[in-house]
């Protein structure tokens, strides 16, 4: 039987070797921490190679995704679907083994890491949805739900302020089933990290109130076995502070920077092998070794007595684990369509004048009952965003069955930690913030897209219309920047109707998220007819029509729907032909098929004006050069809702100025 030592020494020798004939990647991470691997992947990590989506899986997640070639080992050695071919086709296109760990590509693989700290943001939700999860459905003597999220980090991710945000929040909820291993080696990439790191990381945690475990020897198997043990009794998260060597076994390059982000070379490769006793050509594993590392059979087996006691659940509970079933699969209750329908229909039936942000909380209140997967929260503004409904159950560390989350202040990790809890399945995560602070959530805003998850971000206080709070609060470029993300379905409803529809489309979304945007100020009703609300759900359609073919088309978003139909009916008036053009989604209406787009804006008519309270350039794709564009080109300022918009020329007067403007042109 193979030393531990050994086995960890082929994590090693493949991930140099993959590195090296890359010449691109990151060899010392893995090198480092292949011990502290092998002990928990082959003595404790509950998995199976055989049925990566195994329900009741535990979690890992490599924070420190650059150490990439450590997970990609990993799967190769214990038997997932990723071929020694694979590893040799490291960061090339179209490989399963991309330079950072990604959601899709590689079977084993629970989340896309790189953007450092991200991973133990997800990481954070996953032990989130694992608690709540088990806190909805097991029952007495029926424990389904129940493993372990564990994670590596790194020097980056503890640096990176998300940390900190979730961490702490981490420990308010008490996630006792979260074990982190910290890989304390003192490098990053410029060098020896206590130039610009001397933070007293454990205590740190210890004040979050995480059980700590210090000063493990990150190359002794029996010290790290021995945190493993302790992390896996505690009633707390755990930070498992590991010192170790990175690039361990590199005679020349371990230790130092210069085995973090660049291939160690040929010579020194060769050097490495003799010093780590390791005879054997490049990607050649022994036998003996695959055969100590494979987990197909126990991990079938782990798999196999789970059934069995999902099966005695299912005998005990029938519509719970039906209902279990259901969730996991990401599947809706077969009557939430029609339902949804239905409520559609009742609030343009009703047509009030409420702001938009009101019309998303009635929503939540008609979907809510439907949706037991529903799993909300808040950046500390649920009485500004409304995201509160009335079966809201705030989630807490002794009590874990409610369905709400307060975040606190922590937008960019409130961000993440939906992706996680998305990423672990059995629930739809929502939250909210303002619309500017959207800023600080941008870049798991962009690996939700990235991941295709269905993560809904609902932003409230959409533009200057937030008023008095002035141009620190309100948004001007956020809307351009949210459109122009791949995979993000962006959502900014003129009225209640509109909002219903958003709310449906972004539930019944599979393939990627939604971001919801929504107003302060109160929005007129738009009356339609069926038809047109069938067709909000294709992002953009005619609201306001001519008869025969339109000279003049006005295309609005949101509060200036409603500015953008009073135009209509003065231009009418005048004898004009126009249209208005409601688009509340650019990217569904994008994606409709050409002879659609076309009947709804006819490229013969080339007098367009678009009207929004956001940045303007974003229109021109819509509006050609020779449209006009009726848009925000500074920032806000401080001033009551109706002055600014008078100040930054949404009026009626200035767009029929701007309409006459350009029809005599």
């Amino acid at each position: 039987m193979p030393s531990r030592r050994e086995r960890a020494n082929a994590i090693r020798a493949l991930s140099m070797d993959a590195v090296q004939k890359a010449n691109s990647g990151h060899p010392g991470a893995p090198m480092g921490m292949a011990d502290i691997a092998e002990v928990l992947w082959r003595d404790y990590l509950s998995h199976n190679p055989g049925n990566p989506q195994w329900a009741n899986r535990d979690r890992f997640v490599l924070s420190n995704g650059h150490g990439s070639m450590l997970i990609y080992s990993l799967l190769h050695l214990t038997g997932y679907d990723l071929t020694i071919d694979d590893l040799k086709n490291f960061r090339q296109l179209g490989s399963r083994t991309p330079g950072h760990p990604e959601y899709g590509y590689t079977a084993g693989v629970e989340t896309t890491t790189g953007p450092l700290g991200q991973g133990l943001a997800n990481a954070v939700g996953m032990a989130v949805a694992e608690k709540v999860l088990a806190a909805q459905f097991n029952r007495p003597g029926h424990s389904i739900v129940d493993h372990h999220t564990y994670a590596f980090l790194g020097d980056g991710c503890l640096m990176e302020g998300i940390s900190h945000e979730v961490c702490s929040l981490a420990g308010t909820l008490g996630l006792n089933k979260l074990i982190a291993f910290y890989d304390d080696n003192g490098i990053s990439i410029d060098g020896e990290v206590h130039g610009w790191f001397t933070d007293d990381t454990p205590a740190r945690f210890e004040a979050y109130g995480w059980l700590v475990i210090r000063n493990v020897d990150g190359h002794d198997p029996d010290e790290i076995r021995t945190a493993l043990e302790t992390a896996r009794k505690s009633e707390r998260p755990t930070l498992i502070c590991c010192k170790t060597v990175i690039g361990f076994g590199s005679p020349n390059k371990q230790g130092k920077e210069e085995c973090h982000g660049a291939a160690l070379g040929a010579e020194e490769v060769a050097l490495t092998r003799a010093a780590l006793g390791w005879n054997h050509a490049p990607f050649e594993i022994p036998a003996d070794i695959y055969a100590a590392w494979d987990a197909k059979t126990a991990g079938a087996a782990r798999e196999a007595e789970w059934n069995q006691r999902f099966a005695a659940y299912r005998a005990a509970f029938p519509e719970l684990a039906a209902e279990f079933q259901r969730r996991l699969a990401g599947e809706l209750p077969a009557d939430f369509a029609a339902k949804a329908a239905a409520y559609v229909a009742e609030v343009a039936a009703k047509g009030e004048t409420i702001a938009s942000r009101k019309a998303s909380q009635n929503a939540l209140n008609a979907f809510g009952p439907l949706l037991p997967e529903f799993l909300g929260g808040s950046a500390d503004l649920a009485g500004s965003n409304l995201t509160l409904w009335k079966g809201c159950k705030a989630l807490k560390a002794n009590d874990a069955s409610g369905n709400y989350l307060h975040y606190g202040v922590r937008e960019f990790g409130m961000s993440a930690i939906m992706s996680g809890i998305a990423l672990h399945g059995g629930f739809i995560p929502y939250g909210a913030t303002f619309l500017v602070f959207m800023e600080y959530a941008c870049n798991a805003v962009r690996m939700a897209a990235l991941m295709k998850q269905r993560v809904l971000f609902v932003y409230t206080h959409d533009s200057i219309g937030l008023g008095e709070d002035g141009p620190t609060h309100q948004p001007v470029e956020q809307l351009a920047g949210l459109r122009s993300t791949p995979n993000l379905d962006t959502w900014r409803p003129c009225d209640a109707v509109e909002s219903a529809v958003a709310w449906t489309c972004a539930v019944e979304r599979r393939d990627g998220p939604s971001a919801l945007v929504f107003s302060r100020q109160n929005l007129p009703h738009q009356t339609r007819s069926e038809a047109q609300i069938a067709d909000i759900a294709r992002g953009g359609y005619v609201l306001k029509d001519c008869a025969g073919e339109p000279e003049l088309i006005l295309i609005a978003t949101g509060s200036e729907v409603g500015l953008a139909v009073q135009a209509f009916e003065a231009l009418t008036a005048q004898g004009r032909r126009a249209r208005v053009v409601s688009m509340p989604s650019t990217s569904l209406f994008d994606r409709q098929d050409a002879a659609y787009r076309q009947a709804v804006l006819p490229l013969e008519v080339g007098a367009r004006i678009a009207i929004e309270a956001a940045h303007a350039d974003f229109w021109y794709k819509y509006v050609g050069l020779e449209g006009r564009i009726v848009g925000m080109t500074s920032f806000g300022e401080s001033a009551p809702a109706g002055a600014l918009f008078e100040h930054f020329g949404f009026t009626l007067d200035n767009l029929l100025a701007t309409a006459e403007e350009l029809l005599e042109d």
